[in-house]
């Protein structure tokens, strides 16, 4: 039977990567008519910049950042007051472990436009991956504020309250991602182990066992991300399952 301190979270577990536990916001549509630079000979139509943003978020899901990088720098530098743009710039040197442009990126994203609930989802993120739950949680709850239906934003404060030991809390705030639809696999897997960490471990199995289900028979439009969870969430259970055994 597992005690107390062998469920105990390692945030590090599978690598270093918070991604694999905090879901990331990035932005695609324009919240904030942008102001071109003026000495440019031509701007982007709005469906370029969709279409530049999008082949940026691509290239990053590849890995490969500093082309991702190099698009949305341009768009930035076309656009100058674009909150999306240095939102998901951030967001892309986060995820390549460039911490302090990351900060910066997300800070002038807020003083443009501090109406832009994924800029705290990341923020949020940014702190959690640093141990500052408190502060990541405050963060989570504007983005919440902001966009109640930010399923992102709902999942990442229960993962952060689950690491604060905060196991109830953190199961409420799953059960309400839940009822906005979607990550259900996501959420499953992550009230699953806050179950299997509060000690209730019928319940833990019975949420990895939907989360499985579910990534077995949904189409995901992010295969890699996908193929991880369901090899994390399959680690846990038969962990779980193997320490009851003996």
């Amino acid at each position: 039977m597992r005690t107390h301190s062998e469920n105990r979270h390692n945030k590090n577990e599978g690598g270093n990567n918070v991604n694999q536990w905090y879901q990331q916001t990035a932005e695609l549509t324009q919240t904030v008519q942008p102001t071109p630079i003026y000495h440019l000979s031509a701007a982007f139509s709005d469906e370029e910049i969709i279409a530049q943003r999008r082949k940026a978020l691509a290239l990053a899901a590849e890995g490969n950042w500093e082309q991702a990088i190099e698009i949305i720098s341009e768009l930035i530098w076309r656009y100058p007051t674009s909150a999306i743009d240095y939102n998901n710039r951030g967001l892309m040197y986060f995820e390549s472990g460039q911490l302090e442009k990351a900060i910066a990126d997300y800070n002038r994203a807020l003083a443009l436009n501090p109406r832009l609930a994924g800029v705290y989802n990341n923020l949020a993120n940014y702190y959690a991956a640093g141990g500052k739950l408190a502060a990541a949680v405050v963060n989570y709850d504007k983005a919440i504020d902001l966009n109640p239906v930010h399923i992102r934003a709902w999942l990442n404060r229960g993962i952060a309250l689950r690491d604060m030991g905060l196991y109830e809390q953190a199961i409420e705030n799953f059960d309400s991602a839940l009822r906005l639809g979607n990550l259900k696999a996501h959420i499953w897997a992550e009230r699953g182990r806050t179950y299997e960490f509060k000690g209730e471990w019928q319940q833990a199995i019975a949420d990895y066992k939907l989360a499985l289900n579910e990534l077995s028979r949904s189409n995901f439009s992010n295969f890699q991300k996908a193929t991880r969870l369901q090899a994390r969430v399959e680690s846990w259970l038969t962990s779980l399952l193997k320490s009851l055994i003996s």
